[in-house]
């Protein structure tokens, strides 16, 4: 698939109307048959493009009527940020548009990342989306790091929240490895990799590359709560992947400035840094 006409693109070029008057407040915008013929694409990618738009705050989107222009946002272009259990699925469905997939996580674990591929998975075994290939390279801290969280609030020495962890990280990535084969055994993908490092770190924020142009950042917020340990409930303090904002840049054609572009290329750089330098092999099994 061409580019230019991916659902991203073609919210870009549509904000870009937004934003320039072309489309004023209240205006409602073509219909998604003649968005669709404008930009030779199917009625599938015009949804996921108002479905951007909507998120942002640039259009409502109703049932059965075309979308409307919401007044213009103070700050053009600038979405706002949105939880990872929301934002993720909609942007990796977006991302699934290429024809290569790539997605590179950092995370304390992978579990979010599982969650919102399910969504991408729908499209493609729906036919909808038919990428080629899908490489992801998840990055997880060290099963044998000493890591600040999760810890009982009582005894922080106690080593049961840390073991509770390493058994949702060892879930999520057989998990992972699932869904891909999957694909792959459907013959929905040609191509699929999976790759597993960890890092002697605790993240304290998440970091999502999709398709080398694409960054999503979110910092965890540390929070006590109850969770089941060796069959009681324990108050631990922990960070919630699933609930951190997200806040999406991008160097690709929808880029708003130089300034953000550099940004994905420096998390990106920041990213490979660890993934070739500390981090260690991740066996599944």
């Amino acid at each position: 698939m061409s580019s230019q006409r991916t659902s991203g693109t073609i919210a870009a070029t549509i904000r870009d109307r937004i934003t320039s008057a072309v489309y004023a407040p209240g205006d409602s915008l073509p219909t998604g048959s003649d968005l669709a013929a404008e930009f030779g694409v199917s009625p599938r990618i015009i949804r996921t493009a108002l479905t951007v738009l909507d998120a942002e705050g640039f259009v409502t989107r109703g049932r059965g009527a075309p979308a409307t222009v919401n007044p213009r946002p103070s700050t053009p272009g600038s979405p706002a940020p949105q939880a990872a259990g929301v934002m993720l699925p909609d942007r990796l469905r977006v991302a699934f548009e290429a024809e290569h997939v790539t997605i590179d996580s950092f995370s304390l674990t992978a579990e979010t990342l599982l969650d919102a591929l399910a969504y991408a998975y729908q499209g493609v075994r729906a036919r909808e989306l038919a990428p080629q290939s899908i490489s992801l390279r998840v990055l997880v801290p060290a099963a044998d790091a000493v890591l600040a969280l999760p810890r009982l609030i009582d005894d922080p020495n106690d080593p049961r929240p840390l073991d509770r962890l390493h058994g949702i990280m060892h879930t999520c990535h057989g998990m992972l490895a699932m869904g891909l084969d999957s694909l792959k055994d459907s013959h929905l993908v040609s191509d699929v990799s999976l790759e597993l490092r960890s890092v002697p770190l605790t993240p304290m924020h998440k970091l999502y590359l999709l398709n080398g142009t694409e960054s999503l950042v979110g910092y965890y917020e540390v929070s006590q709560r109850s969770v089941p340990i060796g069959g009681a409930e324990e108050e631990i303090w922990d960070v919630l992947g699933i609930e951190a904002s997200l806040f999406r840049s991008s160097s690709g054609p929808d880029a708003r400035d130089e300034q953000e572009a550099t940004f994905v290329r420096a998390s990106a750089r920041w990213f490979e840094s660890l993934w070739s330098s500390i981090a260690r092999p991740v066996t599944l099994g």
